[in-house]
């Protein structure tokens, strides 16, 4: 069957989002709004999608501010979060490389990506870049921490790491990185090179599972039509709209 690695991507990502009741996507994150939509569709017509890059799926009034309040009542059950750089502890960079504060190169920082980080039960953290600059032992600078001490009251916390290459489960015990898939044609020996951190894995570790026939339908159809309207450039080089 043929499909795109996006579409792959957005497949993966929805089966993890079906038992949600609030996803909240932030700006330019394309794959994560795709499969809240898919989710949605799915599994749970119930789901209320907040899109910040949209007019259609953003009701609210007041900007990130009112995101942020959302999150710290509770009333968001998952969120995407990126970063420069991402370490074995799950903690994330977004100001920059090389020592802090003299940073070889600068990034747009951190904005909310803390609090959103301590408060959102299921964050979910997205790379598409997998290699060992962005996969790190440890990150040169922690925007948001992955875990804290015992003694930090934190509800919110990192699920799962997806990249180009594979989809990682996060340990909460252990603080660490399992391995749950590979993506198609990709093995475990390559994402060994790739990859700058030790993590747990299977002996044969499952591979992720290609997208249905239907879900391919509505990826191409309602799906990418909803997309769009925040990011007609996605929507137009992945489903040609």
């Amino acid at each position: 069957m043929d499909y795109k690695l996006e579409e792959l991507l957005i497949c993966c990502l929805s089966s993890k989002l079906h038992s949600m009741r609030h996803i909240a996507i932030g700006a330019a994150s394309p794959i994560p709004a795709g499969a809240a939509f898919m989710a949605r569709e799915q599994a749970n017509k119930s789901m209320h999608i907040t899109l910040l890059a949209s007019q259609k799926h953003n009701h609210f009034t007041d900007g990130s501010r009112e995101l942020f309040d959302a999150a710290a009542q509770g009333r968001i059950d998952a969120f995407f979060l990126g970063g420069v750089q991402i370490d074995g502890k799950a903690n994330i960079n977004l100001i920059g490389t090389g020592e802090y504060p003299n940073t070889e190169r600068r990034f747009p920082g951190s904005f909310g990506s803390a609090l959103m980080y301590y408060v959102v039960p299921s964050v979910f953290l997205f790379r598409l870049q997998h290699n060992r600059r962005s996969m790190v032992e440890t990150v040169d600078f922690i925007s948001a921490p992955g875990f804290s001490p015992p003694e930090v009251y934190r509800p919110g916390g990192p699920v799962a790491l997806i990249t180009n290459k594979c989809l990682f489960s996060v340990d909460k015990e252990r603080q660490r990185f399992r391995l749950e898939s590979l993506h198609p044609g990709v093995t475990l020996e390559e994402i060994k090179d790739l990859t700058g951190f030790d993590f747990d894995h299977d002996r044969a570790p499952d591979i992720t599972q290609e997208p249905t026939q239907e879900q391919l339908q509505l990826l191409r159809g309602i799906i990418a039509l909803e997309i769009a309207e925040s990011y007609p450039l996605f929507a137009k080089q992945t489903f040609d709209i």
